[in-house]
């Protein structure tokens, strides 16, 4: 909680500073994350004092010979103990989320793998799985990207999700995601194991000075965006694709108002990719590599979503399951996410 007050103190300092709404974009993300730390900090100081309240009540039933009186504290203490319990069983994993960017937004893409049209749906079904567990907390989302199927479903899709230690949560669904169903794109009906791979991405600013980039290192392409996206698609070459040479990491955005803005968003992707790039090497996972994908296929998934011949979602790091397969793709993942976070 220290670090969190003197980050605090830091960003206040920013804030006054004469020259700080010039940047309008920049000052808004400062002024997300100052809210964001003073909200926490503010519920674990909240918290705080309630237990002290609560001791100090302890300490009068202690010190009073008024039984009638004491029974009162006594019920007032067993409710009040139960709100605080609640309260702090619904915030304990911010307590842990101790990471660089935890506490920030996320980047999330979803690509179809093995498994063809079907693999394609079902990466548009993960989609709207996290849409809703987006809307289920009220983070705000926002497509960046997309790539549609030829007869159904995304070839692959970039989104951001916006709120608090949103990154501290979703960061445990990256990897593989399998599909086990009767498929609706055969004649025959056949059973049809699918895959998806879904990354996440902690959402860095493009003003960070967390990675550093050389523009020599950019190959810049701009085409006609296609998909939804408002009266301005479609019309100019607004899209932007950025490529980072030396990683052959590639970032795009389609779906803001102009193409400076598509770049800046596509800059602020690539930042978060090399971010986590540059993390992965120094821990030494290269399954989760963002240049070498864990292959989307047979026997690499973290989780397994099956809904023939019986119906049940598995958590294979954790072992968590459930049989309510229609609440988890309607975005009910806290049972998997907290469990991954206990496991962690």
């Amino acid at each position: 909680m220290a670090e969190k007050k003197a980050k605090i103190v830091g960003l206040k300092v920013e804030v006054n500073e004469p020259d700080f709404w010039q940047d309008s974009r920049k000052a808004q993300g400062v002024m997300k994350r100052l809210d964001s730390y003073q909200d926490t900090v503010g519920l674990w100081e909240g918290i705080e004092k309630e237990v002290n309240d609560l001791l100090e009540m302890a300490n009068l039933i202690e010190e009073s010979e008024d039984e009638k009186e004491n029974k009162k504290l006594i019920k007032e203490i067993e409710n009040k103990t139960k709100k605080i319990t609640k309260q702090f069983l619904e915030n304990e994993f911010q307590a842990l989320m101790n990471q660089k960017y935890d506490d920030a937004g996320a980047i999330m893409a979803i690509h179809a793998g093995a498994g063809g049209v079907d693999a394609q749906d079902w990466a548009e079904m993960l989609l709207r799985m996290y849409l809703r567990y987006a809307e289920n907390h009220r983070y705000k989302t926002n497509i960046l990207h997309i790539s549609k199927g030829e007869e159904a479903g995304i070839k692959s899709v970039t989104f951001e999700v916006s709120g608090p230690y949103v990154y501290g949560h979703l960061k445990t669904e990256a990897g593989v995601h399998r599909l086990v169903r009767l498929s609706p794109f055969n004649a025959d009906h056949l059973r049809q194991t699918s895959f998806a791979l879904v990354e996440v991405l902690p959402e860095i600013s493009a003003e960070e000075d967390a990675i550093k980039i050389n523009e020599d290192d950019l190959k810049i392409d701009t085409f006609r965006a296609g998909g939804a996206g408002g009266q301005h698609v479609n019309k100019t070459d607004s899209a932007v694709r950025i490529t980072h040479l030396p990683t052959k990491i590639v970032a795009a955005c389609q779906n803001e108002r102009s193409q400076a803005q598509n770049k800046e968003t596509a800059l602020k992707i690539l930042k978060s990719k090399l971010y986590k790039l540059q993390q992965e090497k120094e821990e030494e996972e290269k399954q989760r590599l963002r240049g070498e994908y864990t292959s989307a296929e047979w026997g690499n998934q973290i989780r397994s979503y099956v809904l023939h011949p019986y119906k049940m979602v598995k958590d294979h790091r954790t072992k968590a399951e459930t049989n309510d397969v229609e609440n988890v793709l309607d975005g009910k993942l806290d049972m998997f996410i907290e469990a991954r976070l206990k496991m962690k």
